[in-house]
């Protein structure tokens, strides 16, 4: 019987075993014979002839992430430092072009960006590029789809994660925030003061009505006891000239009378010449005898009344 030697089934063993190759999942290989390119082999386990196939290479088929850090000036001078997140992957059917046409898609795709940035933020104020950041990246993606697409990539999306202005800029903007808020707060606090300004006015406006509304009332039933006062005078045979002089002097009194309950006040009354005096003193006379004639006339009537209660017969024997 025909034995290999034991050389030659070594070898035999490791060409068969080098004939089998895997590929890993969302991974594609291009497999050149000599040299020359010869097929895409996806995932699974693959075949090749040994010494005449090999591999040239993996491509990565899963979304890949590139951060390309630009600094480009905008339109009012400032200098700012970009980040901008480019999301790619290579297109499984244009694996070739993307293996062969390409040799470094990162720079290529770093170029494009830093093309599509700066050309754009100048265009733009500082505040603008703040506030119109999503219309760079789609300026960004629109450039690059058009670019990549031929070299079988496919830029799924881009996006500005970070906007970076000089440090001295950002501290004069947060100067200006911080201005705005203290102006805006200043008006809040003037507002309120107005308020309570307005609300006081009201309130005192309102207490001054009801005040002068009471002095009025108070007033309005002075003068309706004193009109009163006059009539029950008039009517027990006093004439208005001695009431009134009555009531004056017992106004006189009760005032001073009220100015005695404070143990800490001083009353001088001087009168303003000597016939003023007399003209008071005799008016203070007058007032004292009519004061005594109202009080003999009540005396004398109600005399009268308890007559005429302890005698009710002697009425009726003068009626009939």
């Amino acid at each position: 019987m025909f034995t290999l030697p034991f050389y030659l089934l070594v070898a035999l063993v490791l060409l068969i075993l080098a004939s089998f190759f895997t590929v890993k999942q969302q991974t594609a290989a291009v497999v050149e014979r000599f040299g020359k390119y010869s097929s895409i082999r996806q995932s699974g386990l693959q075949m090749k002839i040994p010494v005449v196939d090999r591999i040239a290479g993996r491509i990565n088929l899963r979304i890949q992430q590139l951060d390309v850090i630009i600094e480009t000036k905008t339109k009012d001078n400032v200098f700012v430092k970009m980040k901008v997140s480019v999301q790619f992957k290579v297109i499984q059917e244009k694996v070739y072009e993307a293996f062969y046409k390409l040799e470094y898609p990162h720079d290529q795709i770093t170029s494009y960006v830093f093309d599509v940035v700066r050309a754009e933020v100048p265009k733009l104020k500082l505040d603008d590029v703040f506030e119109r950041k999503d219309d760079i990246a789609i300026a960004v993606k629109r450039e690059l789809n058009e670019a990549m697409t031929t070299y079988g990539y496919d830029i799924i999306n881009t996006l500005i994660t970070d906007i970076d202005p000089d440090i001295q800029v950002k501290n004069a903007m947060n100067r200006i925030n911080a201005a705005d808020r203290e102006k805006t707060a200043a008006e809040y606090e003037a507002e309120a003061g107005r308020i309570r300004i307005v609300a006081k006015a009201k309130a005192e406006a309102e207490s001054k009505r009801l005040q002068g509304q009471g002095i009025a009332d108070q007033r309005r039933e002075i003068a309706r006891g004193l009109v009163e006062s006059v009539d029950v005078l008039n009517k027990v045979g006093i004439n208005s000239q001695e009431a009134s002089a009555l009531i004056v002097v017992t106004q006189h009194y009760d005032t001073l009378q009220a100015i005695g309950a404070d143990a800490n006040s001083n009353l001088i009354l001087l009168p303003n010449s000597p016939q003023a005096g007399s003209d008071m003193l005799n008016n203070m006379v007058a007032s004292f005898t009519a004061s005594n004639q109202v009080g003999e006339a009540m005396k004398k009537a109600n005399s009268t009344q308890r007559l005429a209660k302890k005698n009710p017969k002697n009425e009726e024997n003068q009626e009939e």
